[in-house]
C-alpha cells in the first residue's frame, strides 16, 4: 500500500532511527546500503551455478510457504525517486532479521523492491549494478535461512511516487512496455539459477490512482504487463522456465481481480507439468479499522466481540465471503492465491485493548485464508509505535508483538476448525 502510514517516513520513525542508526548484525556482516566489492563478488559466485530444483505443485507450494511476512518500507523505500533501504527510517537490513522471522514461525518473506531512478535511459534501461547486487544479497540472507522469497517491482507503478513509470493510463504505453520488459529481463537473468524458494511478482497495486470501477483501457494495459512479465521471465531460461510467477489484477483488489476484466497470462513457455501462475491480492478491510490514520474516523474494535467503535461492514462474514471468492475463482482452478499484504496498524494510544482486537482480526483472516487454500503474508512496515504495523524491532532483531504472532501461528498451523480465543478486554 502507498498509504501514509506505510510509505512515508514519519517524524517519529526518523527520530527513533536517528538514535539507533545501525541494525542488529553479526560481526562479520557487511554494513551499509550496498555491500563491499568483495561481498558482491561472493554473492555472484555463490549463485553462479544452477541450483537443484524441487518441483512443487499447487498443494505443495501452498503448504511450504505457510505464513509469510513483508520486509516493508525497506528496499521499496525512496527519497525523491532514489531507492534507499533506510530512506523511510528503517535500519540497514542484515541477515539477523530473517533469523528472528524464521524463528518466530514464518516460512516465507515478501521483499518489496523499487527501481525508479536506478533504471537507466532507453533503449537498454540498464539497472544499476550495485542496486541489483544489494537486492541479491538481501534475497540470499532470506534463502540462507530456509525462507521462501517473493521479490517484485513495487513502487514504480504509483502515480503518487516521484519517478513512477508503470502508469497504466498514460499514453506512452509502447515505451512503458519496452522498459518493463527490459527491467524484468534483467531481474530474471540475475536470479534465473535460483531454486524454487524464489518467486517473482510482476508488480504491486498498479492502477490509475482513483478508486471505484477500473478504467477499461488501464486494465487492458495491466493484463498486457502481466503477459510481458511471464514471457520475459520464461525466455531467460534455466530455472525460470518452471518458476512460480505471481501476478496481480487491478490494484490487487479482490473484487476487481476476480472480475471478467482480469486476464490470466498465457504461459506456453513454462516447462513444468501443470500451472505455475499464482494470483496476488491484498486484504485490508474494513479500512477504518486496519489503516485509517484519522483518529476521528478510525475504529478500534472488530469482530463478534466488538461492543463499541466498530464498523458496520467488513466483519467476519465478509472475510469469509472474500476468501471464498478467491477459492472459487482461482484456488479451485489450480492457481494458488497469495494475500501479499494484510495487517492492522497499532492504535493502542487511543484504546489500550486495541492490540487484542488486532490479534483477533489477524488470526481470523489467516484462518480464513488457510481454510480457502490461500497464502497470507503480513505487512510489517518496521514501525512498532503509534500507527505502526511492526511485529519485530529491526534494530535489535527482537519480537515486539508476541500475542499477534501467536495468534497468526495458531491459525496457520492448526488442523481443522478451532475456536479463535476472544479478545481479552
Amino acid at each position: 500500500m502507498i498509504k501514509m502510514l506505510k510509505k512515508t517516513a514519519s517524524a517519529l520513525i526518523a527520530f527513533i532511527m536517528a538514535v539507533s542508526v545501525t541494525a542488529c548484525s553479526s560481526d562479520d556482516e557487511t554494513k551499509g546500503t550496498a555491500s563491499s566489492a568483495a561481498a558482491t563478488i561472493s554473492v555472484a559466485e555463490a549463485s553462479a551455478e544452477e541450483s537443484d530444483w524441487d518441483e512443487l505443485d499447487q498443494t505443495e507450494i501452498t503448504a511450504a510457504m505457510g505464513m509469510g511476512w513483508n520486509l516493508g518500507n525497506q528496499l521499496e523505500a525512496n527519497s525523491n525517486g532514489v531507492p534507499s533501504e533506510t530512506a523511510w527510517g528503517n535500519p540497514t537490513i542484515t541477515e539477523d532479521i530473517f533469523k528472528v522471522v524464521k524463528d518466530a514461525g514464518f516460512s516465507s518473506v515478501r521483499i518489496p523492491v523499487s527501481y525508479l531512478s536506478k533504471i537507466g535511459e532507453g533503449p537498454d534501461y540498464k539497472i544499476d549494478e550495485a542496486w541489483l547486487d544489494r537486492i541479491q544479497e538481501v534475497v540470499d540472507y532470506a534463502i540462507k535461512n530456509d525462507l521462501y522469497v517473493i521479490i517484485n517491482i513495487h513502487g514504480d507503478g504509483y502515480y503518487s511516487v516521484n519517478g513512477g513509470w508503470i502508469l497504466c493510463v498514460d499514453e506512452n504505453q509502447d515505451e512503458i512496455k519496452a522498459k518493463y520488459e527490459a527491467v524484468w529481463t534483467q531481474i530474471a537473468e540475475r536470479f534465473k539459477d535460483y531454486d524454487e524458494h524464489l518467486i517473482f511478482e510482476s508488480m504491486n497495486e498498479v492502477f490509475d490512482g482513483t478508486y471505484g470501477n477500473p478504467n477499461p483501457t488501464g486494465y487492458e494495459n495491466i493484463n498486457a504487463y502481466n503477459q510481458i512479465f511471464v514471457d520475459s521471465v520464461r525466455e531467460t531460461g534455466s530455472n525460470n522456465t518452471k518458476r512460480w510467477l505471481l501476478i496481480p489484477g487491478w490494484n490487487t483488489n479482490i473484487q476487481h481481480t476476480a472480475s471478467a476484466s482480469f486476464v490470466i497470462p498465457q504461459d506456453t513457455k513454462c516447462e513444468s507439468d501443470g500451472k505455475r501462475i499464482m494470483i496476488s491480492v491484498h486484504y485490508y478491510d474494513p479500512y477504518n479499522f486496519t489503516l485509517d490514520e484519522n483518529m476521528s474516523t478510525a475504529t478500534t474494535q472488530w469482530g463478534q466481540y466488538a461492543v463499541e467503535n466498530f464498523d458496520n461492514w467488513g466483519q467476519q462474514d465478509y472475510v469469509d465471503s472474500q476468501m471464498k471468492i478467491l477459492n472459487d475463482k482461482f484456488v479451485s482452478q489450480g492457481y494458488p492465491v497469495i494475500i501479499g499484504e494484510m495487517g492492522v496498524q497499532n492504535k493502542s494510544h487511543v484504546y489500550d485493548k486495541h492490540n487484542e482486537f488486532r490479534r483477533y482480526w489477524n488470526e481470523y483472516v489467516v484462518k480464513a485464508a488457510k481454510t480457502n487454500g490461500c497464502i497470507p503474508v503480513y505487512w510489517d512496515n518496521g514501525w512498532n509505535g503509534e500507527k505502526g504495523l511492526g511485529l519485530f524491532d529491526r534494530v535489535n532483531c527482537e519480537v515486539t508483538q508476541p500475542e499477534i504472532i501467536e495468534g497468526i501461528m495458531r491459525a496457520i498451523t492448526s488442523e481443522g476448525d478451532y475456536e479463535i480465543p476472544a479478545p481479552m478486554v
